[in-house]
């Protein structure tokens, strides 16, 4: 029965396609760009300049206002990490929205991406420049009073920050003044990551009230295989902006142990994992000049891209199973829901139905990702049948998870990797 729908829906769209005269090509990028527009529209807060997890209203100027108030989040309510507010991902979103802008313009050229990029700058920078805790870098900034935020980050948080920034200092768009913002805040990760991650923090990361994570997400050593990287990723971007000798050696201290532990990735994982390994991979073998590093990076990638295609495949068959009424729904205010769980202290509000939906339209997108970062151009014609599938499933006008920007993520390394073929 499934086969039989999925060609049905094929034949319409094909017939669609031929009536209105466009190529699929067209009709992708018509979504992609309209899915751009709402994403800036909808989950950035242009006081902020930052990305949030999810829209609770379809009403223009409502979309974002269950997010946390000044008062609550200087009582650290619900928790520390925000967690189920809709602020607890906004460097993982926004991270990544600046990687893509950087993808984007090398793609097309488009002189209105230093305009994006340069906003979106700014929003990063402000929970990266933390004068009180230098080196911490927020989860995400209040909308109300543009600066308070929540005081445990996560290992996660700092992957995209760090891959985003790297990136966009190596683009035309970035100037050498916000080259010297991004030196600082990567000097000063590097300089709490030397203090802080240490045998006797449990190689923590620390919050920004200087205490341990009782969760385990700041931990950046002696952890799984697929975190093992991040560490060394980190002194590796901060040595390349700033050529300090210091911060190779730290690379050098933990890469060639890292490299053996995520040799034993799994596919037993969020594919929000592909994509930070993907970063991590792809930052390092851009600055590696070892070539038994640069091979082992380079299987690496590819065996990510190869989990990424399968859980691409098994994504998009269960939201191509949702109706239109699910894919539609909102997310609630999460003051007001049923369910709270307690996690090592911290209370944490969940979502109910709502929180498969929103995940399945992320882990869609974060895993058409990780295909296109692999360099593995074998999978590369299976990614653009998942990409074309996908966008023409999703009616993004009434979409509510933020996995939007992975879709359109996706897209755009997409594009560029075929510009590179």
């Amino acid at each position: 029965m499934r086969n039989w729908r999925f060609y049905i829906t094929w034949i319409v769209i094909a017939v669609s396609q031929s009536a209105a005269g466009k190529s699929s090509d067209t009709l992708i990028a018509e979504k992609v760009d309209n899915a751009w527009k709402i994403v800036w529209e909808r989950f950035c807060h242009s006081s902020t300049m930052l990305f949030y997890d999810y829209i609770s209203s379809y009403e223009k100027g409502k979309e974002l206002s269950h997010l946390p108030t000044t008062k609550e989040i200087k009582e650290q309510y619900p928790n520390p990490c925000g967690y189920g507010t809709g602020m607890e991902d906004c460097m993982i979103l926004s991270g990544t929205m600046l990687e893509t802008i950087v993808d984007r313009y090398e793609t097309t050229g488009e002189t209105q991406m230093n305009e994006y990029a340069s906003n979106l700058f700014k929003g990063i920078v402000s929970c990266s420049l933390i004068e009180s805790c230098p080196g911490f870098v927020a989860r995400g900034i209040c909308v109300e009073d543009d600066k308070s935020f929540y005081i445990n980050s996560s290992r996660d948080q700092y992957t995209h920050a760090v891959y985003g920034l790297w990136k966009y200092y190596n683009s035309p768009l970035c100037s050498s003044g916000q080259q010297d913002t991004i030196r600082l805040i990567l000097t000063n990760i590097a300089e709490r990551l030397i203090k802080n991650v240490t045998s006797e923090n449990n190689y923590d990361l620390l919050r920004a009230d200087n205490r341990p994570c009782p969760l385990g997400i700041c931990r950046m050593w002696n952890v799984q295989s697929h975190e093992a990287a991040r560490l060394p990723m980190f002194y590796a971007a901060a040595w390349a902006v700033t050529g300090k000798e210091k911060y190779y050696e730290q690379y050098k201290r933990y890469i060639d142990k890292a490299i053996e532990q995520s040799l034993m990735i799994n596919d037993q994982h969020s594919a929000y994992v592909f994509v930070q390994m993907s970063y991590s991979f792809d930052l390092l073998l851009a600055l590696e000049t070892d070539e038994g590093i640069k091979a082992k990076l380079r299987e690496l990638k590819r065996r990510v891209g190869e989990m990424s295609l399968a859980r691409a495949k098994k994504s998009l068959e269960e939201l191509r199973s949702l109706d239109a009424s699910q894919l539609s729904m909102l997310g609630p205010d999460w003051r007001q829901v049923s369910k709270w769980d307690v996690q090592n202290g911290y209370n944490i509000p969940r979502w109910g139905e709502y929180r498969n939906v929103w995940n399945l339209i992320r882990e869609v997108g974060e895993s058409a990702l990780g295909i296109f970062m692999s360099g593995d151009k074998s999978i590369y014609q299976e990614g653009d049948k998942i990409m074309e599938t996908l966008f023409s499933s999703i009616d993004y006008d009434q979409v509510s998870s933020c996995g939007i920007i992975f879709h359109i993520a996706a897209y755009w390394e997409s594009q560029k990797a075929e510009v590179d073929l």
